[in-house]
């Protein structure tokens, strides 16, 4: 699979690179655009640079594409309100949303605008919430408006506050709905997807780096500190790493990669927990998105509605403070296991904006990670974009911590990145 997807690409006239005195015996081959990762972004980034002209490899270590954190999350398509103004976040989510709107209408994936109540259950919040309402006015946020406790729950009966800003721009998406279209038209554009396929590393070939490529089942019994011989090594004209959770140990594996330019990377846990009771799945307590203030490290235990009528609440955080090995975030040997206990604390953080949930109403659903750049306790970073002007290397671009708002964000750092590498 790998060699094929690879012959495709090949651009004529590239002679391979010189002969390596690493890997002797591993064969080279030059290609013009590689992108690792084949989440929501990574897909993005492929279809925007293929619908320019370029010849578009894909490389992905799992078995098909979005399988990790693109489709572990709350399929929410975010306004803009939450990110500090003039910041990466917040000019791509705004930006973002307006395109994925556009982008779904156009083409029928299933979406709904069905907008957010971000909620103050008590006094001492207002403040945030007053803080929310200009951040998102200063981000270009459309529509805010705040709604004293009457007008609330005139639009949510089931809800409990006592000041709530009402955000019509927000929404929910099919998120697989989305990806699926992404990779269509990609392919159709000429690119290229190579599954069970992991970039384990790179090195320096004159200003260009040289991918260490291998398949999955050459990885099956590396500890991830042996040196390993690639199945191939790559060198492509461009590189996206769009790698996710491993973007940040991928680029430290890029010999001759200024290490200094890397961010440390951290993973939160976030469980969802799904609304059982017989009744309220048939009759969402909600028409609208609530979330409540925000928590350090997320936006706090909220409603998420899916567009079959779930009801999610989630996710929380959960840090994890282990080594996590390279092994685990090339091969996304993540544990996304829900621990049935957690649900004592999703009680009563749902029930001061839903007094009336039941007990025993909520089960375990699924949890996703969260590729993060600050620990507890710190200042929440922003996306980091590296091109060749922060770490010096000619045509690689390296993604870290696009976490949410990245989804809604997609379409807008698809654009980004092809006018960092093709200009324009």
């Amino acid at each position: 699979m790998l060699r094929k997807g690879v012959d495709r690409v090949i651009k004529r006239g590239f002679h391979l690179p010189k002969p390596s005195d690493i890997w002797p015996n591993a064969p080279k081959e030059n290609a013009d655009c590689v992108v690792i990762g084949a989440g929501v972004v990574g897909l993005a980034v492929a279809r925007e640079l293929s619908l320019k002209g370029k010849e578009v490899l894909v490389l992905d270590s799992a078995p098909t594409f979005g399988t990790v954190t693109s489709s572990r999350n709350s399929e929410v398509i975010h306004a803009g309100i939450y990110y500090p103004p003039d910041s990466l976040k917040a000019r791509f989510c705004v930006r973002g949303r307006n395109l994925l709107y556009q982008y779904c209408s156009q083409r029928g994936i299933p979406h709904d605008q069905i907008g957010k109540l971000i909620v103050a259950t008590a006094a001492s919040e207002i403040p945030k919430l007053n803080e929310l309402f200009n951040r998102g006015i200063r981000n270009g946020v459309e529509d805010l408006r705040m709604l004293d406790a009457s007008e609330a729950i005139k639009m949510e009966p089931e809800l409990h506050c006592v000041k709530a800003l009402l955000s019509p721009a927000s929404g929910i998406v099919d998120s697989h709905s989305l990806m699926l279209s992404l990779v269509g038209e990609a392919e159709t554009n000429g690119a290229t997807f190579s599954y069970n396929t992991s970039v384990i590393g790179g090195h320096l070939e004159g200003n260009q780096m040289a991918l260490h490529v291998s398949e999955i089942k050459t990885l099956a019994n590396w500890d991830g500190e042996t040196p390993l011989q690639p199945d191939l090594l790559l060198t492509p004209k461009f590189v996206v790493n769009s790698s996710g959770l491993s973007a940040p140990a991928l680029a430290k594996r890029f010999h001759g990669l200024n290490t200094a330019t890397i961010p440390p990377a951290c993973y939160a846990r976030g469980s969802y927990f799904t609304l059982s009771n017989s009744d309220s799945a048939r009759h969402p307590p909600f028409k609208h998105l609530i979330y409540p203030i925000p928590e350090e490290g997320g936006l706090g235990v909220h409603v998420t509605l899916d567009l079959d009528g779930l009801v999610k609440f989630g996710p929380d955080v959960e840090w994890m403070h282990h080594h996590v090995p390279d092994t685990t975030k090339f091969l996304n040997r993540f544990d996304y296991s829900v621990n049935a206990e957690r649900v004592a604390r999703f009680y009563p953080e749902i029930r001061k904006y839903y007094p009336n949930l039941k007990d025993g109403s909520l089960l375990p659903g699924y949890s996703g990670i969260r590729p993060k750049l600050h620990g507890p306790g710190q200042s929440a970073r922003d996306f980091v974009i590296q091109g060749e002007d922060i770490h010096g290397v000619g045509g690689l671009v390296n993604l870290f911590g696009i976490e949410s708002p990245g989804l809604t964000s997609s379409l807008a750092i698809a654009e980004y990145v092809a006018a960092m590498l093709l200009g324009g």
